[in-house]
């Protein structure tokens, strides 16, 4: 034989060699990674390489019997040899174990379809079915620190063979000892480089989740590695993120409309016979207008340069500001009319009232902008269950967002006294029968008049979290088309009734 055909032999040879791997050597790495992961977590995204090359490795291991399983603390691997011809499914169940003196884990199961070897050859064709639990929260680490039940993964994949779109679905159980529903724990798997930095991210596409008892139900269309993401109050999925931000779009769209046609009703009408008490009115459609026109810009504008998002920013922080301003101002204004009523005039009165209005938040922002200007910029709204985040232009600094929160809980708080006063007076007021509908018709225009409904945010924990936040989404959304009806329904009671004495307080 000669050189050149002696040497090609010996190459093949041993690259067949390196193509198998024996189990000495396969349970060998599982134990080193078990050990690692016992030692502790380290640097996120370290341990995911060697678990990758434990799965080349599984997918290459040399045995006779039908099943290898390697059994760890904190991972257990099972290698099933599959025949596409015949293959009516398989029903795995694991117990992973624990350190002494601890209870055992609950049990999982995994249930595959027989779609699953569909595009298996039929026939004598070996297929591996590799499957890995894992209980560490050491390897599946993404840029939220996310937590998972029971830090417990569970993993399965053909070998050579992407397994996507099934029509019966992969069913993966997890129990559990928790009180868990679909508002706190959902089925995910695991998207590898999806999060940025390096490191992946949990995604809920094509997975289902069934709660019933002590147990997860996960429906996926796939294999890869699963778990059940626990979703911590004040994170929202990404199904609620989309409706709202629906909500939102809509609402804003119609208040602005509506503010805007009434302003451009009284420039054209109203100018000349308008009081102090409507011009108040007028300014907070304007400030309303402006703020629902930049929310419904701010989206589009964070795909834009850093410069115009920061400007985006400001102005829908100023936009906002000037709001709550405004409803400060109405509620003065109705102070000072139902409450105070002697001795109300005030030299340069709406003059002043401006100056507060629109002249203290611009001071703000331009203070902002020029001192630290970095407090605006791009802010992801981040979901519980997905790596597609929203991005909108915002406040970027936590002390900013806390100052405009105590500035907003200020205000309401004198508008809620203000309103409460007010439904005194309009109850030990009423006179004859029938006028309790319309003092409370009054009540509802005012509570949107002085934004009390914006008060809603400081609501936001627990099993509230949710419906408060689609509740403050449609009511302040909405908020500039229910003061335009409550201004047209006050000024035809005014046109009908001239003389109506709680018409003219509150118009």
């Amino acid at each position: 034989m000669n050189a050149p055909l002696l040497s090609a032999l010996v190459l093949a040879l041993t690259v067949a060699a390196q193509r198998s791997y024996d189990t000495d050597k396969v349970e060998k790495d599982v134990a080193t990674l078990d050990s690692r992961l016992r030692e502790g977590c380290g640097t996120a995204g370290d341990n995911m390489p060697r678990l990758s090359a434990l799965e080349q490795k599984l997918a290459k291991v040399n045995f006779k019997q039908e099943i290898l399983t390697f059994r760890f603390t904190t991972i257990q691997t099972h290698v099933f040899k599959l025949r596409a011809q015949g293959f009516n499914g398989l029903n795995l169940t694991s117990q992973m174990a624990q350190n002494r003196g601890r209870s055992s884990i609950p049990q999982h199961a995994m249930r595959f379809p027989a779609e699953l070897m569909k595009d298996i050859q039929a026939g004598e064709v070996e297929q591996k079915l590799i499957c890995i639990y894992i209980h560490s929260p050491c390897i599946f680490q993404d840029a939220r620190n996310s937590s998972v039940l029971n830090d417990h993964i569970l993993g399965a994949f053909l070998r050579n063979v992407r397994v996507t779109n099934l029509s019966q679905p992969v069913e993966i159980q997890f129990q559990h000892n928790k009180v868990l529903d679909s508002s706190n724990a959902i089925c995910v798997f695991w998207l590898d480089g999806a999060g940025g930095k390096g490191l992946g991210s949990w995604s809920s596409e094509g997975c289902e989740t069934r709660h019933s008892q002590g147990t997860v139900l996960c429906l996926c269309n796939h294999l890869t590695y699963f778990a059940v993401l626990l979703i911590t109050p004040g994170d929202i999925s990404q199904a609620e993120l989309v409706s709202l931000t629906y909500i939102s779009i809509v609402g804003c769209s119609i208040s602005a409309a509506a503010s805007l046609f009434i302003l451009l009703f009284y420039c054209i009408f109203r100018r000349k016979k308008s009081d102090d008490t409507t011009k108040i009115h007028m300014n907070l459609l304007g400030a309303l207008f402006l703020l629902n026109s930049g929310f419904l810009l701010s989206e589009p504008l964070a795909l834009a340069s850093v410069g115009l998002c920061q400007a985006t920013a400001a102005f829908l922080h100023g936009c906002l500001l000037c709001t709550f301003a405004w409803m400060a101002a109405e509620a003065f204004h109705l102070y000072l009319l139902l409450i105070k009523v002697y001795n109300i005039y005030v030299r340069r009165y709406l003059l002043k009232l401006c100056l507060f209005g629109w002249g203290l938040p611009a001071l703000v922002v331009i203070s902002i902008l020029l001192f630290k200007k970095d407090t605006y910029g791009y802010l992801d709204i981040k979901v519980a269950d997905g790596y597609k985040n929203a991005t909108m232009c915002w406040l970027t600094s936590r002390a900013a967002h806390d100052g405009t929160l105590c500035y907003a809980g200020l205000i309401l708080l004198f508008n809620t006294l203000v309103l409460l006063i007010v439904v005194r007076i309009l109850r030990s007021s009423r006179r004859q029968t029938g006028t309790a509908r319309k003092d409370w018709a009054t009540v509802l225009g005012l509570t949107c008049l002085l934004g009390v409904t914006w008060g809603l945010a400081f609501f936001s924990f627990g099993v509230f979290f949710v419906p408060q936040l689609y509740l403050f989404t449609i009511l302040n959304s909405l908020q500039g088309l229910f003061i335009c009806l409550w201004y047209h329904a006050v000024h035809c009671r005014m046109e009908r009734d001239p003389a109506s004495t709680t018409s003219n307080a509150s118009k």
